[in-house]
């Protein structure tokens, strides 16, 4: 049985700090082009590969991050 992950993000109280990029062990996160109201670029998820470890919500020091998981 497989899990699959998605992360959710506060687009709008993400400081784009990127602690949550260099600890995604699938490297499935990356700071957008994009910026917030703030002037930030805030972490958004790239690609499938997110598999819900949580990781990037444990690091995350603004608690910007939803994590959700599926078994499939």
């Amino acid at each position: 049985m497989a899990i699959k992950g998605a992360i959710e993000v506060d687009e709008q109280k993400c400081k784009g700090c990127s602690v949550c990029v260099a600890n995604c062990p699938t490297g499935s996160i990356r700071l957008s082009d994009k910026v917030n109201s703030k002037g930030y670029h805030y972490a958004e998820m790239t690609g499938d590969g997110c598999i819900g470890c949580s990781q990037c919500a444990v690091v995350c020091p603004d608690s910007v991050i939803t994590v959700y998981k599926v078994k499939i």
